[in-house]
């Protein structure tokens, strides 16, 4: 999947698809967003359509109606747009820097779970 930046709308649509338990249809979506802000159901229609399109959701057709999920998980995504991000630096010197000022700016606690994750400790975060 191409790594992509999320404009505010869409975010909040796909923090709905993050955090629910099953696919939801474009109500369901609606009612969520409802609940923080005032947006149009065909807005949010749109918006799912296009993140379907993006390989962001899946849309899947049940009856009448479809069904959205997100295509990978909040982790993977954020993953995904720091290695395309890594990508568009140019050279591995200037990669290797922006990795060290990554780490850099990381509290202790993230640090010790990267070490963990690189050490193959059993404590590495999931």
């Amino acid at each position: 999947m191409i790594a992509v930046s999320l404009g505010h709308l869409e975010r909040d649509v796909m923090d709905c698809l993050w955090s629910a338990p099953a696919p939801m249809t474009v109500r369901d979506v609606h009612a969520a967003l409802g609940e923080q802000r005032e947006v149009a159901y065909t807005t949010v229609m749109t918006v799912l359509q296009r993140l379907a399109k993006k390989g962001l959701a899946q849309q899947t057709k049940d009856g009448k109606a479809h069904l959205y999920s997100a295509s990978e998980s909040r982790e993977q995504m954020a993953a995904e747009l720091m290695m395309d991000a890594l990508g568009d630096v140019g050279g591995a010197q200037a990669r290797q820097a922006a990795l060290l000022h990554f780490v850099g700016r990381m509290s202790p606690k993230e640090t010790e779970l990267l070490k963990a994750a690189l050490s193959g400790s059993p404590e590495r975060a999931p």
